[in-house]
């Protein structure tokens, strides 16, 4: 029988790469008395969030909030955008990237996934899943496409599954290269928050994202960030929609409310996590989370694995992929560490599963929390028979120690 009341001492390490650890500080607004999602302090509540939520995205236009996960506004931004039969271009990065293809093939459309071609010394059947997206295939897709018949291009920002963080800029540069109609998808369900995301400047037209990851929060709230030009195609699209309709909601986000009754108390720790945020500043987040994940990949160099991520100019600054050696099963080293160590980290998906495990350094973190959970790992590989060439534990204090966080410097200063 399941145990559901074990609660050993100390604070559990959930090091999955979401969702992420809740401040404290996001739990305490959460915990505030619901209120009518109707009255007059709703509203103000209401548009407090709507206008933070643009400067998370950094976008000028509207943001829809939906009480649904990362997956609902997958749907959203596909259902509202396209038609029962259109043509969608899509990139194969990863397994989230395989699910929203999935998703959209359910939903009626045609799908095109292309993928990275070629053999991995490390991982022969797992293709692109060590790397990110290629813009330049592409942009020759598109020139081809002489007849216009792609109406988006969906891509993934950080894909959770694997490590590897895309260059979205360079995807819109490709499109536009092409001279190409197609609207701009990009799933940052991850990257929000932790790695640096553009809507406007980049030019996406819908941005997907969750509340789990880089805000901070339990999972529940997810968006989409919204351009004219996708406001525009919802008008044409035909695909069905009643609850993920864009139009109510933009129309009634104009006064702070919802067409259905909204997740209040998550709404109170989203303000929460924004204030956070934008307190911190946003270029200061990304500075954050990048020095977090240069001092864990330290650890994985120290120990002589393969980081998942083949490529080191896409390493994700969200998570560290680690692939175990031939015949060591990466859940059962994980099962092990979670048992002895109370140790979470996250499993590997679709064709990566039982050969790499994930390590979560996003939101509520610091040096020594990336610390534990660095030790935690070690030791559980080394219980597992893995023989390794150095100690991670010394490599990441090193990092951490020569390479202070700015906020450090600042106040000894």
């Amino acid at each position: 029988m399941l145990q559901l009341d074990f609660h050993p001492t100390g604070r559990h390490f959930l090091q999955i790469p979401g969702p992420s650890p809740v401040p404290d500080r996001i739990l305490r607004a959460m915990s505030l008395p619901t209120i009518d999602h109707r009255g007059p302090e709703f509203g103000g509540l209401g548009l407090k969030v709507l206008s933070g939520i643009q400067k998370i995205f950094q976008t000028r236009h509207p943001v829809a909030i939906y009480p649904a996960s990362g997956t609902g506004a997958w749907e959203a931004a596909l259902s509202n955008t396209l038609s029962a039969g259109d043509h969608v271009l899509m990139f194969e990065t990863g397994h989230f990237a395989s699910l929203w293809q999935k998703m959209a093939t359910r939903l009626g459309i045609s799908t095109e996934f292309l993928a990275w071609e070629g053999k991995d010394e490390h991982l022969p059947l797992a293709g692109g899943w060590r790397r990110g997206v290629q813009a330049d295939l592409i942009e020759a897709r598109l020139r081809k496409d002489t007849e216009r018949k792609i109406k988006a291009v969906c891509v993934v920002h950080n894909e959770t599954s694997t490590g590897v963080t895309s260059d979205i800029a360079a995807v819109r540069k490709a499109i536009d290269a092409a001279g190409h109609p197609a609207l701009l998808m990009v799933d940052s369900i991850s990257g929000l928050a932790s790695a640096d995301f553009r809507h406007d400047e980049w030019g996406v037209d819908v941005t997907i994202s969750g509340s789990q990851k880089g805000l901070m929060l339990p999972p529940g709230i997810s968006f989409n960030a919204l351009s004219p030009r996708a406001l525009e195609a919802s008008k044409k699209a035909t695909l069905p929609r009643a609850f993920w309709a864009w139009d109510e909601i933009v129309e009634m986000n104009k006064d702070g409310y919802w067409p259905y009754t909204p997740n209040t108390n998550l709404l109170y720790g989203l303000s929460e996590a924004i204030d956070m945020l934008l307190a911190e500043g946003l270029e200061n987040v990304f500075a954050r989370h990048q020095r977090w994940g240069a001092g864990v990949r330290a650890a994985v160099n120290a120990w002589g694995l393969p980081i998942q991520c083949a490529d080191p100019a896409v390493y994700s600054p969200v998570l560290t992929g680690v692939i175990t050696p031939e015949g060591v099963d990466a859940d059962a080293v994980r099962r092990l560490i979670h048992q002895r160590f109370d140790l979470s980290l996250g499993t590997g998906l679709g064709k990566l599963k039982g050969r790499m495990f994930r390590m979560g350094h996003l939101g509520d973190s610091n040096d020594l929390t990336l610390i534990a959970m660095v030790a935690g790992v070690e030791m559980g590989l080394k219980l597992s028979g893995v023989a390794l060439a150095g100690s991670g534990v010394q490599a990441s204090m090193d990092y951490f120690a020569s390479h202070a966080a700015p906020a450090a410097l600042k106040k000894a200063a």
